[in-house]
């Protein structure tokens, strides 16, 4: 074929063309071509939406395509060979264990999660279209990158900034896969992609498609309804894992979570394995601390109810005002249940001690999910700004000048309320608060990892950004005087650059 590629064994047929195991005679590698028929009945439009989409990937998780081409009436892929199975194959032999259904897992989320910054959607997840390698002694007897999955088949994906593939109305993919905004023929982005994958998990780790019905009819009524939750089918598997997979699995794409957050509940969900596995019984690491809120919410009303009890009814004042937003904090990933990361919000005033206070939403930028870290560092502000009367120390802002004696106010429940409680409710704080929230919510965006250059620039901005308009909203929306810069904002700024930049360093790019 070509005049370069001698074909070896025939690998497979359909409509979309057929596929053969060949030799390159140039390059002297195996590789899987593809011919398309460009005739009446050929889909070539699919044929070269397919080479466009790939050529515009590079991942390990995606199958590489080396060459495409028409000639003498047909439309020729030539792509990487990869020796395996598909997923579907191997779901239908139940030849697969939970750890390695969430190894694919999140190798397809990090595929798609790169297609998708390309502007690549790919609509067509299903497990046909996902190919596993041969095990690892084959793969390395190969001298292949070891992967446990490879996404496959972008012929219907959609391209941002090239015509449209369909016309609106029509429907493209595989209708026990497609999500809801899909099959409705509706113009379909990033959510569609995730609905199908966590799907594609869920049959692979329950070995039933909760979609698919005996009939496509009965098939396309199912399509947008509740599906049967994830735990109830495997109660053995970590509720956060099924709570992610079944938030996945929403009928509207806006109540879905992103693939990052489904890929972080993969990788949570591999964690535990990889310990009873690894770990002996006795050097087990501790599971994280989570608690219901209720209990929490106690602590917090027995500390207060100790400091009013001991005649401190200010302090008391301070601890309400101070552990109040734990009534809606987030939770942890996929759980009701509220995790001991907050009690990191300490290390704000803790920071603010040495003149470092503006690292801390470097700090708070590290964990997980979006929600998290805007709350953790919203609260970290609040209780950096509190902890000031009760320490009597400048932490970020200079106290108004009318602020009365640390053993003035602690015992008493309007002197605290006038003059410590109602200063720090003032816009300047608020914003200061939304501010650092920001700031961390969005750092994982600003430092990707990806070029060592690019994240100096950006985290550099980033950080100065924070500092700059820390003063600005502190001076130009608090009921007081105008504050003097903050305390530690130069400082901190730099340190909590180099904290991102470390952290994402450790972490690998995203």
């Amino acid at each position: 074929m070509l005049g370069r590629y001698r074909l070896l064994e025939q690998l497979g047929s359909g409509g979309f063309g057929v596929v053969w195991r060949a030799h390159d005679e140039l390059l002297h590698r195996e590789v899987a071509l593809k011919r398309v028929w460009l005739g009446p009945d050929g889909d070539s439009e699919r044929a070269s939406r397919e080479a466009l989409a790939t050529a515009r990937l590079s991942h390990p998780a995606i199958v590489a395509l080396h060459e495409a081409c028409a000639h003498e009436g047909a439309f020729y892929l030539i792509s990487e060979l990869v020796d395996g199975e598909t997923l579907a194959r191997l779901i239908a032999a139940d030849a697969l264990e939970d750890e390695e259904i969430l190894e694919i897992g999140v190798a397809l989320a990090s595929a798609l999660s790169h297609a998708h910054e390309r502007g690549v959607i790919h609509r067509d997840i299903k497990p046909q279209n996902v190919l596993v390698p041969d095990p690892p002694e084959r793969q390395r007897a190969a001298q292949t990158l070891l992967v446990p999955a490879k996404l496959t088949d972008f012929g219907g994906a959609s391209l941002v900034g090239e015509a449209a593939l369909t016309r609106t109305g029509d429907v493209i993919g595989t209708l026990a896969y497609m999500a809801p905004e899909q099959s409705d023929g509706r113009e379909v982005g990033a959510q569609a992609d995730l609905y199908s994958l966590a799907l594609v998990i869920y049959e692979a780790l329950c070995g039933v498609n909760p979609v698919r019905a005996a009939t496509p009819a009965a098939t396309v009524r199912r399509i947008g309804s509740s599906l049967p939750p994830l735990g109830r089918e495997r109660r053995d598997l970590p509720a956060a894992l099924t709570q992610a997979l079944d938030r996945a699995l929403a009928p509207s794409p806006r109540d879905r979570g992103t693939l990052s957050e489904l890929r972080r509940a993969l990788e949570h969900g591999l964690k535990p394995q990889l310990q009873d596995a690894e770990t002996p019984d006795r050097t087990r690491a501790p599971r994280r601390v989570q608690l219901p809120r209720v209990a929490w919410l106690a602590g917090a009303a027995a500390l207060i109810c100790w400091q009013a009890s001991a005649g401190r009814w200010g302090v008391a004042l301070l601890a309400l005002a101070a552990l109040l937003p734990l009534s809606v904090l987030p939770g942890e990933l996929g759980s009701r249940r509220l995790g001991a990361a907050w009690l990191a919000c300490a290390l704000a005033p803790v920071l603010g001690l040495v003149s470092l206070a503006g690292a801390f939403p470097a700090l708070a930028g590290q964990a997980a999910g979006w929600r998290q870290r805007a709350a953790l560092a919203a609260l970290g502000y609040w209780w950096l700004r509190l902890a000031e009367p009760l320490l009597g120390r400048n932490l970020w802002l200079a106290q108004p000048a009318n602020t009365p004696a640390h053993g003035a106010w602690e015992g008493s429940l309007s002197l605290s309320a006038a003059h410590v409680l109602a200063p720090a409710l003032t816009l300047g704080v608020l914003f200061g608060a939304l501010l650092w929230g920001a700031g961390s919510m969005l750092l994982p965006w600003v430092v990707r990892g990806r070029s060592a250059a690019f994240d100096l620039v950006t985290v550099t901005v980033w950080s100065a950004a924070l500092a700059a308009a820390a003063p600005v909203l502190d001076a130009g929306l608090s009921a007081h005087a105008a504050h003097p810069s903050p305390r530690g904002a130069a400082l901190g700024a730099i340190l909590g650059g180099m904290i991102a930049l470390a952290a994402r360093a450790l972490r690998g790019p995203v």
